[in-house]
This record gives C-alpha cells, sequence and structure tokens, in this order.
C-alpha cells in the first residue's frame, strides 16, 4: 500500500521517538516540580524551546507549545483579536482573513463576530487559491486587529506571498498570523525572511506525535490565553506542559528543516511529472490550486463526471491511498469550501482527489497515475 495523504498526517519519525523516551520513562516528572526529576523534565522542555525558536528564528520565550494545529490557530487568532480590543475598549474590532483558510480558523473568526460582536472580511482569493496583497490592504480598518492567512492551503497546495503580505499589514501595525501547518518542512519558516508576528504548527505534520503543536508568536503581540488555570507557558496555556510531545516535536521540526531545501527540489520534480502524466492521461483531469506557487508535495485534481470518494476506493484497491481534501472535513455531504471559494461549480468540486507526496519519495509515480487513469475509467464507466 502507498501512502499518499500525508498532508492530512505523517508516520513518527524514528528519531522523534527516540528522543521521546527518556522523558516517557525515566524523566517523567512534572516541568513545575521541584525535584530532580521535576527539574530533569523542566531542563527537557526548555531545551525543546529554544530548539523550535531557532528554526523560526524566534526569541525562546516566543514560543508556545500547544496541543496541535487546531489549538494554535484559535490561540492565535483568538488570543491576539482578544487582547487588542480589550487593550482598546473597543468592542468594534475588525478581523480579515480569507475564505479558504482551514475550519479551525475560520470557526474561530465566526466566534469573534457571534459571542463578541466583531466584524469580519474574508477577502476573496482567485482561482489559483491565491489571495491579493492588494485586496488584503484595501480590507484594513482603524480597528482591524489581526489578519489571518494560511502560508500554504491544506487542500490544493497553494502558497501565499507571506513577506508581501507583512509588508502591508505592518505599515498598519496590525498583527500578521500564518496558519503554517502545512508548509512546515516545505517552505521557510523564518520570522525575519517573512514577517509573521505569530505561527501556527502542527507536529503530526513534520514526524511527531499527534497532539502535539506550537504558537510561534513575537514577544511585543499581546495575547489573551484560553485556557486558564496554573499558568504554565508564561500564563498563555495552563495544563502541564507534555514534556515528551515537546522534544518530540523539536526533534521532528529540526529533522524536517535540515531536509527541506533537498526535500522540496527533489519532491517538486517527481510531482510535475506525476501531474503532467494524470493530465496526459486523463481527459477529465483538471490540476486545482496554483500550478507554479504550490507546495511541493500536493497534487490535487477534479474529475469531473465522477464522484471523487468513487474514485479514492477505486484507488486502495489499486494500493493507494490518498483523500478528497482536508481529513477535518472528511466524511461531509458538503462540497469542498475551498474549492468553491475558487470559482469550482459544487458538482465539480465534489470529485477532488488529493495527493500528498512524502518527504522521503525518490521514485516517479507513473504507476500511481496509471491507477488514476484506471479509478477514473472505472467509476465513470462502471460496465467497463
Amino acid at each position: 500500500m502507498l501512502y499518499l495523504d500525508n498532508a492530512a498526517t505523517t508516520p513518527v519519525r524514528p528519531e522523534v521517538l527516540e528522543a521521546m523516551m527518556p522523558y516517557l520513562t525515566r524523566w517523567y516528572g512534572n516541568a513545575s516540580s521541584h525535584h530532580t526529576v521535576g527539574e530533569a523534565a523542566a531542563d527537557a522542555l526548555a531545551d525543546a524551546r529554544a530548539r523550535v525558536a531557532r528554526v523560526l528564528g524566534l526569541r525562546a520565550g516566543d514560543v508556545v507549545f500547544t496541543s496541535g494545529g487546531t489549538e494554535a490557530n484559535n490561540l492565535a487568532i483568538k488570543g491576539i483579536a482578544i487582547a487588542a480590543a480589550q487593550r482598546r475598549d473597543d468592542r468594534r474590532a475588525h478581523v480579515v482573513s480569507t475564505p479558504i483558510e482551514h475550519e479551525s480558523v475560520l470557526e474561530s473568526v465566526d466566534y469573534l463576530e457571534r459571542v463578541h460582536g466583531y466584524s469580519a472580511t474574508l477577502v476573496p482569493v482567485d482561482g489559483n487559491a491565491r489571495v491579493s496583497t492588494d485586496a488584503v490592504a484595501q480590507s484594513l480598518r482603524d480597528e482591524t486587529v489581526i489578519v489571518s492567512v494560511g502560508y500554504a492551503n491544506n487542500e490544493v497546495g497553494t502558497v501565499q506571498d507571506a513577506a508581501a503580505l507583512a509588508a502591508v499589514v505592518r505599515e498598519r501595525r496590525i498583527p500578521l498570523h500564518l496558519d503554517g501547518v502545512q508548509a512546515a518542512g516545505w517552505l521557510s519558516l523564518s520570522a525575519a525572511e517573512l514577517g509573521y508576528d505569530a505561527i501556527s504548527l502542527a507536529g503530526h505534520k513534520l514526524g511527531a506525535p499527534k497532539g502535539t503543536g506550537v504558537l510561534g508568536v513575537r514577544g511585543r503581540v499581546p495575547l489573551e490565553p484560553l485556557l486558564h488555570g496554573g499558568g504554565q507557558e508564561r500564563g498563555r496555556r495552563s495544563g502541564t506542559e507534555d514534556v515528551a510531545g515537546a522534544v518530540g516535536f523539536a526533534t521532528a521540526l529540526e529533522s524536517a528543516e535540515a531536509e527541506r531545501v533537498e526535500a522540496s527540489a527533489r519532491v517538486s520534480v517527481l510531482r510535475d511529472r506525476f501531474i503532467a502524466r494524470v493530465l496526459e492521461r486523463v481527459p477529465s483531469a483538471r490540476l486545482t490550486g496554483d500550478p507554479v506557487h504550490r507546495l511541493a508535495g500536493t497534487a490535487s485534481f477534479t474529475f469531473a463526471g465522477t464522484s471523487g470518494e468513487a474514485v479514492l476506493l477505486e484507488l486502495e484497491r489499486c494500493g493507494v491511498v490518498s483523500s478528497s481534501g482536508s481529513a477535518c472535513a472528511a466524511g461531509s455531504d458538503e462540497p469542498s469550501h475551498v474549492l468553491v471559494a475558487m470559482g469550482i461549480a459544487p458538482e465539480v468540486a465534489q470529485t477532488a482527489v488529493r495527493f500528498t507526496l512524502p518527504r522521503w519519495l525518490k521514485t516517479p509515480l507513473d504507476a500511481v497515475a496509471d491507477a488514476v487513469e484506471a479509478s477514473v475509467a472505472a467509476v465513470s464507466d462502471p460496465g467497463r
């Protein structure tokens, strides 16, 4: 079985499991405890925080460990927006995002509207899922408290011009949050290069366990916590820290960053060959997402006249595991909100199939393209 759903999750790297084991067994103490076992855990947590900060180009104190990308997105959007509005003593706060974001972003924005009375603007994207820097600039208001944009889209792989967005937002002194969950390990995460104020990451996209994540947030940005209690993470995220998870996350992030440039170059060549073969062999295939500004590991298509779920079942019979889009929306009967926002008709959006390639891939996917051809043909003409 060939697993091509790496945007949904990835296996734990061996070096990550090895690094975590001492903090699951011998040094299992609570990092807040003032004894030898607790202090060993605290030291490991501090080291993991510093290692993550080095990859991001932030200070160690700017790193907040979370339970994953969803929590990091919620903390960034709600925490920054609420803190800013409180400082202004103003319920007219305004947030900006796009309609193609992950559900954890869109529902956080919706929460701020419903519960806190904020207003929101979702800046439209073009047919390739790119957002215009000018359109974002035009959406900004005096009361805008945060702009949140996905660095790379989780369904079609389109990459935004984060640095250009940051430059526009910085002129207005508004915090920019990047959802970097899918970008990590494929694109630079450098705060200096990209200019963000906050970035969300998830460990299980990088080879760390599920339930691990990070919000990198510059210390100058006020952040209202979502979780209250013990005051951990400098009061920004209460709860006993998952020391082993933090160590695992730091190890996975360092490994992915060390491989990033070589892996992105290698996999993008194999991706382009796969895309070309599918488009050549399957007349109904249409590539979704930006043909140039796209993650190295993402190839996504629609196959008009079929059912995406039916194609997936046929592919699995051929030994290929892929998906129809975001794992968080799996099982929904609704067409992808990402594809619809790109201007794709709902009935066509329901034919989507996403292939997300592993960083270790070294051989062409010609056989997978052949399986796609056979699967689409079988679904299009069941009697064949």
